[in-house]
């Protein structure tokens, strides 16, 4: 596995991570103990050095899982999770207080099994707490040692900037693909301009770019996708004229759709580092392959043809949680 790194920090990862939240939380019930420490630790095994959780995954469930799975290898990866809802639940609402991030903070040092956390994301913008409180408190974790890089997830350019000044933003954590393109317009500009560093989560449109979701796809009664306007049936049936021009590609290039979409991302800028998330180890495996293949300028310009030409129908988020995002 190739390494990349996150802006002009210094701190390098594997090209692609592993985006840890399914295992707990989000698409259904969560993986059994042993199965996810094993997808974990084959993740390590096959050159991952960089996972993904966050205190809203299971209130915590799924950091305690990342930290049970990378006890042995603790120093030979990084650990990134975020702060930021109130009571570590989403459904709550956000709470950046600076005291309640020095909690977060020493409750996931407890359950991630580490003195440090070497990515720390406030999950979304508090309106509430002036970003620049945000950043000074997790600089005083960094001064401390508890806390060795601050991120952002989800933020607007202008909150990146405030955070940026008062305490070096290393990597932004937002929602990228080719399902979802809109930080191409002020988001990267802004990153490379300040040297930061891009987490795409959600590289696949949430599993659609695999190609394994159509129309008539129902999801289980805990899976978020049932809120989100991008999985009705009406979009996904007009959104899959891209999936079906991707497969094309794919075919074309004797690789599956999935790939093509990670690749496109590692093509666009040598900063940004996808997490893809899945609880299977073929899935895995299909992921990490996206790091070998190197798209062609030819293969570039058929992808952005196909772009040009597929206009994608729904919103990707539910009214309530589009609030949430981009402050």
């Amino acid at each position: 596995m190739k390494t990349r790194q996150l802006g002009n920090s210094q701190l390098n990862v594997s090209a692609i991570g592993l985006g840890c939240m399914g295992l707990s939380y989000g698409y259904g019930p969560a993986v059994d103990r042993a199965d996810g420490i094993a997808l974990i630790r084959s993740a390590f095994e096959r050159g991952v050095t960089f996972f993904d959780t966050a205190e809203a995954y299971g209130q915590g469930a799924n950091e305690a899982l990342l930290g049970e799975a990378l006890a042995p290898v603790r120093d030979q990866v990084v650990i990134a999770t975020k702060f930021g809802f109130r009571n570590g639940d989403s459904t709550q609402g956000l709470d950046s207080r600076p005291a309640r991030i020095r909690e977060v903070a020493d409750a996931a040092l407890q359950r991630l099994r580490t003195d440090r956390i070497d990515l720390f994301y406030q999950h979304r913008v508090d309106p509430d707490v002036p970003i620049e409180d945000v950043a000074g408190a997790v600089k005083d974790l960094i001064a401390k040692g508890k806390v060795k890089h601050f991120g952002l997830s989800e933020a607007g350019a202008e909150s990146i900037r405030r955070a940026h000044a008062v305490q070096p933003v290393t990597a932004l954590q937002s929602e990228y693909s080719l399902w979802w393109r809109e930080p191409e317009k002020d988001i990267l500009p802004t990153l490379e301009e300040l040297g930061i560093g891009f987490v795409p989560f959600s590289p696949l449109g949430k599993g659609f770019l695999t190609g394994t979701i159509k129309a008539g796809t129902t999801f289980g009664s805990d899976d978020f996708r049932n809120s989100v306007p991008r999985f009705s049936p009406q979009a996904l049936e007009a959104n899959q004229a891209l999936v079906d021009l991707l497969g094309r590609i794919a075919h074309d290039k004797g690789v599956t759709p999935a790939q093509i979409a990670l690749a496109w991302l590692l093509a666009r800028k040598p900063w940004i580092v996808p997490i893809p998330g899945t609880t299977r180890l073929h899935r895995l495996e299909e992921n990490l392959g996206a790091a070998a293949i190197a798209l062609s300028e030819a293969d570039l310009a058929r992808i952005a043809d196909t772009l040009h030409r597929v206009e994608i129908q729904g919103e990707r988020y539910s009214p309530a949680m589009q609030a949430l995002v981009g402050r």
